[in-house]
């Protein structure tokens, strides 16, 4: 007559049933809905693994600083460095639609110089 997760029961009363009054039905749903967020916060928890690192207790207490004044964690921060560092990254370059349209709209020789061009754009501007 329920569920089973993670060996945790949840309650499933049927809300016509005439044996479970509202009062019964909003009971086991509230217990159900507490269960399933233990559940999830057992689930996270897991997923986390401590790592000892040794780093310069001037670095140390700087870090401490700039985290307490972005609201965050030394270890939220040093996750998302890492994760940034070692993320997947494409190596093709996205081209925004924009930059698509805007393509080709200016024929250019291919000897063309654009330094020299603005060189002599600011020379004019500035003399």
């Amino acid at each position: 007559m329920g569920i089973t997760i993670c060996n945790i029961q949840f309650i499933r009363l049927n809300r016509w049933s005439p044996f479970a009054t509202t009062y019964q039905y909003i009971y086991s749903l509230a217990l159900n809905v507490r269960i399933y967020f233990i559940y999830l916060y057992v689930l996270f928890k897991m997923m986390n693994s401590k790592l000892t690192v040794k780093l310069n207790s001037i670095v140390i207490t700087r870090a401490k600083k700039y985290a307490k004044k972005h609201n965050t964690s030394l270890s939220k921060m040093i996750e998302a460095y890492l994760d940034s560092v070692t993320g997947e990254k494409s190596s093709e370059i996205e081209i925004t639609p924009l930059v698509k349209s805007l393509s080709g709209v200016i024929e250019l020789p291919e000897n063309y110089d654009y330094r020299k061009d603005y060189t002599d754009y600011l020379d004019q501007k500035y003399s």
